[in-house]
């Protein structure tokens, strides 16, 4: 070997070049002090976190849907205005509405003064009794007084006394006579046959409570809130989406015209692995990132539920593994992730914006599923109760206008069965007229009575 080559040789082997051997122990060292930074970094911090990117922002997409069928006449929102609960969206033509309500009150209207009359009858068939037993008295006594000519009469018929044509004629009427009190005796019993059947019809009840006013009442219920029901109400605060109603357009009840978004009550839906959600509890603090905000801004919030199974087994195609085929494929379980108001209201979000989570999972002793029932409403609308209100009120504007007296509150009462029967006064004009002819046919009566009537 010559000089060269061996000065090459040496120069190529690490072991005989300090300079090489110190460049390499110094990137083995580098190398495992970052191994063991990892280790630790591991160990003290990403050991205590559970993330994923597969997030979404999910909200309430409120659909606007008729309760009654129409043509529409205007539209007063579109898709990114705000609109306010109670706030009229969408108007139908009210008039075939309109016509059925008026039919409604009016029959409303003629049933509350038939059913007064009903309650009038009852005096004044009770005052026809009193007559028709008042003829019965005076028949009564017809027969005596024709018994008592007959019975004198009798042995005078046999001296010569008394002519036999003058017989005749006393026992003839005594005939007549007991043939009234039979006729009398049967007006009595239709008399209060009549007054049977009808107090069968109100005995218990008054004016506002019988069946035929409820009825009548409930069909003006009806028709009033199908009139009302031509204007759609925004059922919450938010913003409308996917408007696809026009105008002139027949709609049908349960058509869905648009939608309405809250904001302002927004959550997360991440889909962690199967393989993740052994640490994962509920109530487990969670740091969120959205894409449209960036690194800048961070949300805040908890685990509030965990789904009851994977994407793949709610999807519309399950999948189907008893095949020859199989792949295995991680599932994937829905987490949602309730959202601080505060930060939605200087940061919104808007639903199916991607998020990106970060669960701190150092406190396992919480729960992974829910054990106790919801004590509230989800979520609650209160905006068409007014309606029912309102169509109360008008029930009980047509019965007082017709005579039939009643409160404020105890119309809507009745309507929803609270009051018990008996509670409300009969209309004062219908208890007068009841009165007055009750009084006139019994002054009558007692005029035609004779003693024995009133000895009675």
């Amino acid at each position: 070997m010559t000089a060269p080559e061996t000065n090459t040789a040496a120069g190529s082997d690490p072991q005989r070049n300090p300079a090489r051997r110190r460049a390499l122990t110094a990137v083995a060292a580098t190398v495992a002090v970052a191994g063991i930074a990892y280790g630790a970094y591991w160990a003290l911090v990403l050991n205590h976190f559970e993330s994923t990117d597969n997030a979404y922002v999910q909200g309430n997409v409120v659909q606007l849907t008729p309760q009654v069928g129409g043509t529409v006449v205007a539209i007063n929102a579109d898709d990114t205005d705000h609109v306010k609960a109670g706030q009229v969206l969408v108007k139908l033509d009210p008039a075939d509405a309109q016509i059925a309500l008026d039919q409604a009150e009016a029959q409303l209207a003629q049933t509350v003064r038939e059913v007064r009359t009903l309650y009038a009858n009852n005096s004044t068939l009770k005052a026809q009794i009193a007559l028709r037993e008042a003829d019965l008295a005076r028949a009564q006594s017809e027969v005596l007084r024709a018994q008592d000519d007959v019975a004198r009469r009798s042995p005078l018929v046999a001296t010569g006394a008394v002519g036999k044509e003058e017989f005749n004629h006393v026992t003839s009427a005594l005939a007549a006579s007991k043939s009234g009190v039979a006729a009398a005796q049967s007006a009595v019993i239709a008399a209060r046959e009549q007054l049977t059947s009808n107090q069968t019809l109100t005995d218990g009840i008054k004016v506002d409570q019988h069946p035929n006013v409820l009825r009548a009442a409930a069909r003006v219920r009806e028709a009033y809130l199908a009139m009302k029901r031509a204007d759609l109400l925004a059922p919450v605060d938010g913003y409308v989406a996917k408007r696809s109603v026009q105008l002139g357009q027949r709609v049908q009840a349960g058509a869905p015209l648009m939608s309405v978004i809250a904001l302002e009550h927004v959550w997360v839906e991440a889909n962690f692995k199967e393989s993740q959600l052994k640490n994962l509890r509920l109530g487990q603090p969670v740091t969120l990132e959205a894409d449209v905000y960036g690194r800048h801004v961070d949300y805040h919030g908890v685990i509030e539920g965990m789904g009851a199974g994977t994407g793949a087994a709610f999807a519309l195609l399950p999948a189907q593994n008893a095949t020859g085929n199989w792949i295995k494929v991680v599932q994937r379980v829905p987490v949602r992730i309730s959202l601080d108001p505060k930060e939605l209201v200087d940061h919104p979000l808007r639903v199916g914006l991607s998020m990106d989570v970060k669960v701190d999972v150092s406190k396992t002793d919480g729960r992974m599923l829910a054990d106790a029932a919801r004590t509230s409403a989800v979520a609650q609308t209160k905006v068409f109760d007014q309606n029912n209100s309102a169509a109360d009120e008008e029930v009980r504007k047509i019965i007082n206008a017709n005579g039939g007296q009643v409160g404020r509150t105890d119309v809507a009462a009745r309507a929803h069965g609270a009051v018990p029967a008996g509670a409300f006064a009969i209309s004062s004009g219908a208890a007068s007229v009841a009165a007055s002819s009750a009084a006139s046919l019994a002054t009558l009566a007692a005029g035609n009575a004779s003693p024995a009537v009133r000895l009675k």
